[in-house]
């Protein structure tokens, strides 16, 4: 008797230790897939926001120290806005910087959280000689808390006044260029962030002009706003020293403007960087038509000097002209670059392609000025053909 009692008394203890380990090892397992995702996260894609919407500006980039490398610090930062159905466009703008950029590059993306997975799937399959080149960061949408965000999403087209708030967003850069998503870049990215080095000692923002000519352009015959200049800004591609907007009365400014002219502003964002330029025109610095060549600057005649002369530096297709029929000058472009295989020959392959496609539309009004759009394309690739031809013949590029 005694001798059971004993063998069910170890059977028992032997039952309750299997038990326990069983259970401690689940829960640690639990607790290292809770954790380890996000720190993979962190090391791969940098740091999303709490919320999508609503949340109070933070210093999103501030817990993401550990990341802060030579890139981070020395590199190009380009920033974007995909809201909707812009998501494929703007993988799009960001191979077109890759493709002809050498200076590493930081995307900072902000997106509605359906679309972040497209950007993680689509940069993470770039070749690996692109992808040591680019560092990414994804963030949800953030708006000011208790300033109606739901306004402030909504303002002209979903979340383009998202770029308002980006300099309270990301405290830790230093410097950005910030760009639509219907942009495509035909050169590199270091000749526009060059731009930065030409600021004076007060200006903080660069933008181009709305139109060449005042009497085509929109805000002298419809604007009821103040807006700034003669002709009004464009926002399209618009370069920020980040650190001196912090500085300025840029925010609360901005918030007091939109109370004020809500109901008298058609553009949204843009709109209201017109009225803060027109009250701060010392902030601003505005370089030439080719640095934001829209279907504005060839669809009556061709006003943009610079653009006839050197061809355009950054391609805007705004009212989607990149995909409807409207002006198919810019849909082959964007087309070429869609079709364009990384690894691909740039010369042979992405400039003759661009090159017949751009000569089935000589018919119609852009399509009348084809070097506009491959011009600065064939001086890239030029440069890079000496480049080559040193470097066989032994010479120093």
């Amino acid at each position: 008797m005694k001798c059971k009692m004993l063998f069910k008394l170890g059977l028992s203890v032997v039952v309750f230790v299997a038990v326990y380990l069983f259970f401690a090892l689940q829960n640690q397992n639990d607790s290292d897939s809770q954790v380890m995702p996000e720190i993979l996260n962190n090391q791969q894609h940098g740091v999303q926001s709490s919320k999508e919407s609503g949340g109070q500006p933070s210093n999103i980039a501030a817990v993401d120290k550990p990341l802060r490398n030579e890139a981070w610090r020395n590199g190009i930062h380009l920033s974007l806005v995909a809201c909707g159905d812009r998501e494929k466009e703007s993988v799009i703008l960001l191979k077109s910087a890759v493709l002809f950029t050498k200076t590493p590059l930081v995307f900072h993306i902000f997106a509605e959280l359906h679309l972040q997975d497209y950007f993680r799937r689509q940069i993470d399959f770039w070749p690996d000689d692109l992808r040591t080149r680019v560092e990414y960061h994804i963030y949800n949408l953030s708006f000011p808390s208790g300033e109606k965000p739901n306004e402030w999403k909504n303002l002209f087209k979903p979340c383009a006044s998202q770029r308002l708030f980006i300099p309270d967003l990301l405290t830790d850069v230093e410097a950005l260029l910030y760009v639509d998503t219907d942009i495509l870049f035909l050169r590199p990215l270091e000749d526009i962030w060059a731009f930065l080095q030409k600021f004076n000692s007060t200006q903080m923002v660069a933008l181009s002009p709305e139109h060449e000519d005042k009497q085509s352009s929109w805000y002298p015959r419809f604007a009821r706003h103040p807006y700034y200049g003669e002709q009004g800004v464009n926002s399209g591609v618009m370069l920020m020293n980040l650190t001196r907007i912090r500085q300025s009365p840029w925010l609360q400014s901005l918030k007091h403007y939109y109370n004020d002219y809500k109901l008298k502003i058609t553009w949204g964002d843009q709109d209201l960087l017109n009225i803060y330029f027109h009250y701060y025109p010392e902030q601003l610095y505005i370089y030439p038509c080719e640095w934001n060549y829209r279907p504005d600057h060839c669809m009556y005649m061709s006003v943009c000097r610079g653009g006839d002369k050197h061809g355009a530096n950054v391609l805007h297709g705004n009212r989607r002209v990149m995909h409807n029929d409207k002006q198919p000058a810019f849909k082959a472009t964007y087309d070429s670059f869609v079709r364009h295989q990384f690894g691909a020959d740039l010369k042979y392959d992405m400039l003759v392609t661009l090159k017949r496609e751009l000569e089935k539309t000589k018919h119609t009004a852009c399509g009348k000025f084809p070097h506009i759009f491959y011009k600065q394309i064939e001086r890239y690739i030029d440069s890079l053909d000496i480049y080559k031809n040193k470097e066989s013949y032994g010479g120093k590029p």
